[in-house]
């Protein structure tokens, strides 16, 4: 087994090999090969903390720890012992409070993904630092306007973000709607992947997996293999997907059923969307109405090629080539059996999303997302640049003005796929590839494919402060590729 690096040990804090490297006392997991993931148990839901009269009130303790994933135990990191963390359901208008308790040996932070609320002070705000043996006090007030849908949490320490999301901290927020769908069951699928050694301990993620964005070995369903769901035929189901992959694309199918798309991250479409398949790049969520047909039908991840820089060969899953790749990944299965149920109701229609396509445009700006060689900030061999700077947070790179419309054009000049994620404020999509769109569609994580481009705008609406864009491959956010805003 390669040794484990100071980083990794600092990273998991006294778990397992890597508290034996850090002087503690760590518990040992003792296989000495790597077992195949447990498969075939039933679905389990997170823990969930739902708002009373408006406030929701949590504490959230981001530790190391002997975790179940894949059915075995594994060094990890979780929030309040568990991975996913608990699923905190909120309604617009809210108040969400989150106390953070940092007990690993590393400094972090928490970001509300999607969630448009104030950046500043103790709200969204990335720039704050949580030392280990810290605490600190979020408290997020949700307009009474918030869009419904599915939401994330996790750190964004710059430079340390990959690596706690890929050992396991990250959990659900659902922003509820004002009137509710019905359904015969509603479930949170939390996608996520790692990668677990012999000893079920996470190794070191080489430079050139860092370069390409690390891709984990095992894909997990709420920390789960290849989960079972049971329903009934004729059941409307309700599923929340959320792609907490630190760079993996998830083309997702499921074949037999019928599924219908209610929106992707905090967009909403007026009525459902019929769809045979998803593409969620990192970050991206999707909330999904299945509609059940007898039999049984699996939830694939199939194979999506996001491309690379020539000549890049790696050792890890993020560095294969296309032609290694297997075509798909069993992400949970779906048995429907037993008496039909009763038709459900129509979904009402739902408030569709402003579109700014007719709105007057303040600003105009390039937003350049390029790689190239160099040192970099991880001491790599290549660079990742927004408009050829690396993060530096002592920097504002951009300056808007509150209250205005603006559009950016968001161009790809390397050779390989970037998710482009804007805190706070979601994006609408006008353009991509020089095709129009003919509908409002938002999303706060936009992919711009290599070499290519894509036209977004954006309402610089309800708050100022200072935040930031990045590539939501979370590897190259950490390796530079960030930049931060100021709405003033």
């Amino acid at each position: 087994m390669k040794p484990i690096s100071r980083r990794q040990a600092l990273l998991l804090g006294g778990v397992g090999v890597a508290g034996t490297a850090a002087g503690s006392v760590g518990l040992i997991w003792t296989l000495t090969s790597r077992e195949a993931p447990a498969t075939g148990s039933d679905l389990a839901q997170p823990p969930e903390e739902r708002s009373i009269n408006g406030q929701l009130e949590v504490r959230l303790e981001a530790a190391p720890g002997q975790l179940l994933l894949a059915g075995r135990q594994a060094a990890a990191l979780g929030y309040n012992g568990g991975i996913p963390g608990p699923t905190l359901r909120l309604r617009a208008g809210d108040v969400l409070k989150i106390g953070l308790v940092n007990k690993l040996l590393q400094t972090t932070n928490l970001h509300v993904h999607g969630l448009h609320v104030s950046p500043e002070g103790n709200g969204d705000n990335v720039f704050v630092a949580v030392d280990p043996g810290g605490t600190f006090d979020y408290a997020y007030e949700l307009p009474e306007d918030h869009p419904p849908g599915v939401y994330w949490y996790h750190p964004h320490h710059h430079g340390m973000v990959a690596d706690q999301i890929f050992a396991g901290l990250f959990g659900a927020i659902i922003v509820e709607d004002p009137e509710p769908i019905e359904v015969s069951a509603e479930r949170v699928l939390v996608i996520s992947d790692t990668t677990l050694d012999g000893m079920g301990n996470i190794p070191e993620v080489p430079e050139m997996d860092r370069m390409m964005g690390r891709e984990g070995e095992l894909i997990l369903v709420n920390g789960q293999s290849n989960p079972h769901i049971s329903a009934r035929p004729g059941q409307r189901e309700r599923w929340r997907i959320i792609n907490t992959c630190v760079s993996r694309y998830l083309r997702l199918r499921l074949d037999g059923q019928q599924l219908q798309l209610l929106g992707m991250d905090s967009g909403r479409f007026p009525t459902p969307r019929t769809v045979n398949e998803l593409l969620l790049t990192p970050g991206n969520r999707a909330d999904l109405l299945v509609t059940t047909t007898t039999g049984d039908s699996t939830l694939l991840a199939l194979y999506q090629n996001r491309r690379t820089m020539p000549g890049m060969v790696g050792s890890g899953a993020g560095a294969r080539n296309p032609a290694d790749q297997s075509d798909s990944t069993a992400l949970a299965t779906l048995r429907v059996a037993g008496e039909p149920a009763a038709a459900p109701r129509a979904v009402p229609a739902q408030q569709g999303p402003a579109d700014l396509r007719s709105a007057p445009v303040a600003a105009r700006r390039q937003i350049v997302l390029a790689t190239g060689m160099g040192m970099g900030m991880g001491g790599g061999m290549m660079r990742f640049t927004i408009n050829g700077r690396e993060f530096d947070e002592a920097r504002t790179d951009t300056t808007v003005a509150a209250g205005g419309v603006e559009e950016w054009t968001l161009i790809n000049t390397s050779p390989m796929d970037h998710p482009f994620h804007l805190h706070v404020w979601p994006m609408q999509i006008i353009e991509e590839d020089g095709a129009g769109t003919n509908a409002a569609l938002w999303q706060d994580v936009v992919n711009v494919p290599a070499n290519g481009r894509v036209r977004v705008r954006v309402a610089f609406k309800d708050f100022r402060g200072r935040s930031a864009y990045h590539c939501h491959i979370l590897d190259h956010e950490d390796l530079g590729m960030m930049a931060a805003i100021e709405v003033r």
